[in-house]
């Protein structure tokens, strides 16, 4: 099931994306009730599989009166994306998490996960334009990274049983402001700028994805191919680091992983062939199975802040 969220009057509601177009749930519960179906993505989280059959069985049964159908189904280029996930308790990155990339920005491969954290504020959807925060950084380039959508609580999990703690999966843009990034040691000030953090368009169910571990992943930038690799060449791929992390914290329902990031991002290119991202650009995320996520870039003086 491919779930998202859509944004209305500054509000989220919860769709799903069937064939090319996406069913607003609250409109549709509005036309036939079902108080077992949720109408917020958290909710589905949360509630897990019985949600998710819950949505199934009444979409199935929506379906059968083409009047019904037909008044709540939204041509999905008329849709408004929020995030897909859109009030995670935690949000935690993996850093330096492909080999090829490590060795591009000619770092040491790390032996243990690189972690760190971003908030909520990042958080943006597909199609939203992003302001480039130019007061404060002029080096802001961009990162594909496959997520991780925890739906079952996890603490002292094995990496055999790691994954049956995924909900999902979905795409990111880790946009990264590199100045502000290695200004200390610290990288958080570099990844937490406003809507750092678009997700989506698409939460994929874990059931839809047989490998995470083996997806090609992908990175345009105004339809030049920057990033191009398989999740395959993540250090630590995704079981593992579910099962990592819960070790030392406990994973619930709705919190989220960035598992880093492939080879091709600006910082890996040698210093005078830097071209970081600029009022206009256009990025696109396309992640195997998980759709593609675009957003344009623009210059902070001509957005809505």
């Amino acid at each position: 099931m491919k779930l998202v969220t859509i944004e209305q009057d500054g509000q989220f509601r919860l769709g799903v994306k069937l064939d090319g177009r996406i069913l607003d749930m609250k409109s549709a519960l509005e036309r036939l009730p079902d108080a077992d179906v949720p109408t917020d993505i958290m909710a589905v989280i949360e509630g897990g599989e019985k949600s998710v059959r819950a949505i199934t069985a009444y979409t199935e049964r929506l379906l059968e009166s083409a009047e019904h159908a037909e008044a709540v189904l939204l041509h999905e280029e008329a849709v408004q994306f929020g995030p897909c996930v859109t009030r995670p308790n935690k949000i935690i990155c993996v850093g330096l998490n492909y080999r090829q990339h490590a060795i591009e920005t000619n770092a040491p491969i790390p032996k243990y996960p690189i972690l760190f954290n971003k908030f909520n504020n990042t958080l943006t959807g597909h199609q939203k334009d992003i302001a480039l925060p130019e007061r404060v950084t002029s080096q802001v380039d961009y990162e594909a990274e496959l997520v991780i959508v925890i739906g079952k609580t996890a603490k002292y999990v094995s990496k055999e049983e790691a994954l049956q703690h995924v909900f999902g999966y979905c795409n990111v843009n880790d946009l990264s402001a590199r100045d502000l990034q290695m200004r200390t040691q610290q990288w958080l000030l570099g990844k937490s700028c406003d809507d750092f953090s678009p997700l989506g368009p698409y939460l994929v169910t874990a059931d839809e994805i047989a490998d995470p571990n083996d997806l090609e992943i992908k990175c345009t930038v105004n339809g030049e191919t920057r990033q191009h690799s398989n999740t395959s060449d993540m250090i630590f791929p995704c079981d593992e680091v579910v099962s990592y992390i819960s070790q030392h914290m406990t994973l619930v329902p709705g919190d989220i992983i960035l598992t880093g990031t492939p080879e091709g991002v600006v910082l890996g290119y040698p210093e005078e062939k830097r071209v970081y991202l600029k009022d206009g650009d256009v990025v696109t995320i396309e992640i195997e199975k998980l759709g593609r996520l675009t957003n344009r870039l623009v210059s902070e003086a001509y957005s809505n802040l």
